[in-house]
């Protein structure tokens, strides 16, 4: 019995390290109970007690999925412990390693299943290890080389070394080597820090408002409401232009109402940006071509449209069903919207005359060596869980993006960890690519984080709470034409050298079994 508690001990941990921003350090020992629990059993052991942990851990972290369906929060979870339990199985065969490559080999692993998490059937790169470590600002400034991947991997290594040195697999070598690394990272770490101030004496500054709505996910298509919408937005807007942003944004699909369609409503949205004078960037539903898209729209302050970006990655069983005309029965696991993936990435620029003035001047006073000019106030739009995909954060920063806006609803899954789980993804894309990140979501966490992962500023209330509450937060940003990252580069060249090392493995144990 012991040795099924074992496992379900770790996925607990696990979770927890999830469930806030304080808790991330429990993901450093959470897979020693599993690592425990699965000595000296046989392969459908490992394969079924990791599976169990897998089932535990998913069952505590989205349990908030049940608010949108139970059927789909069930299949959800029994397909994501799939993966633990694959590495259940890497666990029994590397039994049969070299203690130090065992040492490299589990957290490869660990990495790879990760990765093929976050692609396999579009993808749900939720809960990654390395997000756990969100608020652990030295680790994670790794994540410029390595992306989000690294940071798995050093928090597996730890978890790997601490079970081997304490069973007596290894002797103390294997911690002062693991210390070595750990120790590098956080070298690492705190000199990026450093090298990353929130404020950079050479930049320009972009003065930036977020809009929380808080608006009850069941009134937002609610014909009635739309009226206590639009007013809600309207005065937080005023309260915003106070402070005289050059852009306040709001939540994804803010408008109650169909850009293409639903003009009386849309007319309110850009006389709005007029009266403030500000560049105002919304989400809202469109309906072009009798086709509905999840879009950002940019509006100038003379009341123009400037620009639209529709959703490229959306969600399944939320915004499109999988296979729909071959399985039509799949539309009953969850409420399906009728959504159309965009075409193409696209970079707003706010390019009005106001703002070009002092970036001509601010450009003027800077090194000939980092030039700035007006496109220096161009940025990317990602839509709800878009900002999971590091790839798409890196099109857009390779695309001309210096900074990125994230807009999100995550009403519907209540007063829940979700918002913070997914507030970490936000995070890690900043210092993947060195950017300012503006986020700005409708129950919350809404917020700026700076190119090193410093969350700037939330909107919060009197008590500190940060989601299901009503408010606005006004930074400056800074933007400079900086260096592109390693990981902007190169991509995920580090999940490569995990898998040529696992292949290499493989090899050994094939040959060893001849």
């Amino acid at each position: 019995m012991i040795h099924l508690l074992l496992p379900a001990f770790s996925a607990l941990l696990l979770s927890l390290s999830f469930c806030s921003f304080k808790l991330g350090i429990l993901a450093w020992c959470a897979l020693i109970p599993l690592y425990a629990g699965l000595e000296n059993k046989p392969l459908r052991f490992h394969l079924g007690a990791a599976f169990l942990a897998g089932a535990v851990f998913w069952s505590l972290t989205i349990y908030w999925l049940i608010h949108v369906t139970l059927l789909g929060q069930i299949i959800l979870i029994l397909y994501l412990a799939l993966y633990l339990g694959l590495f259940g199985g890497a666990v029994y065969f590397s039994g049969s390693l070299p203690v130090y490559c065992r040492l490299f080999f589990l957290p490869a692993t660990w990495v790879l299943l990760e990765y093929l998490r976050g692609y396999l059937f579009t993808g749900l790169p939720w809960a990654l290890v390395g997000l756990s470590q969100a608020r652990n600002l030295a680790v994670i400034q790794i994540a410029e080389i390595t992306g989000t991947w690294g940071v798995s991997f050093l928090v597996v290594l730890v978890n790997t070394a601490l079970y081997l040195y304490w069973r007596r697999f290894a002797g103390v070598k294997i911690i002062y080597l693991c210390a070595g690394f750990l120790a590098l990272s956080l070298g690492y770490g705190f000199v990026k820090l450093s090298v990353y101030p929130a404020k950079h004496p050479h930049s320009i500054p972009l003065k930036v408002s977020v809009v929380q709505g808080n608006i009850p996910q069941e009134s937002k298509w609610d014909a009635r409401a739309v009226t206590f919408i639009q007013d809600r937005y309207r005065r937080l807007s005023d309260a915003a232009a106070a402070d005289k942003p050059q852009l306040i944004i709001w939540p994804e699909s803010s408008v109650p109402g169909l850009w293409g369609r639903d003009e009386d409503q849309f007319i309110q949205v850009l006389s709005l940006a007029y009266k403030l004078d500000t560049y105002l960037l919304v989400g809202a539903v469109s309906y072009l071509d009798q086709n509905y898209f999840n879009s950002a729209l940019l509006v100038g302050p003379g009341g123009h449209p400037a620009g639209i970006y529709h959703k490229l990655h959306l969600v399944p069983f939320g915004e499109y069903v999988p296979l729909k005309k071959a399985l039509p029965f799949l539309e009953t696991i969850a409420p399906i919207g009728d959504i159309t993936p965009g075409e193409e990435h696209t970079i707003f620029k706010l390019d009005s005359t106001e703002f070009e003035k002092p970036l001509r001047a601010s450009a003027q006073r800077r090194a000939p060596a980092d030039p700035v000019g007006p496109g220096a106030a161009q940025f990317g739009v990602l839509i709800c869980f878009e900002d999971l995909f590091p790839e798409l954060s890196r099109k857009l920063v390779k695309e001309g993006a210096v900074f990125l806006v994230n807009i999100t609803n995550d009403a519907w899954y209540k007063k829940s960890t979700a918002a913070y789980q997914h507030f970490t993804a936000s995070v890690l894309r900043a210092v993947e690519n060195r950017v300012y990140l503006a986020r700005a979501a409708n129950t919350g966490i809404s917020g700026f984080v700076d190119p090193a992962g410093r969350v700037l500023g939330v909107v919060a209330d009197s008590g500190g709470n940060e989601i299901f509450v009503t408010g606005i937060s006004t930074q400056s940003i800074y933007l400079t034409k900086s260096k592109r990252t390693l990981y902007n580069r190169w991509g995920d060249f580090f999940i490569l050298l995990c898998l040529l090392f696992d292949a290499g493995a493989a090899v050994y144990l094939l040959n060893k079994k001849r």
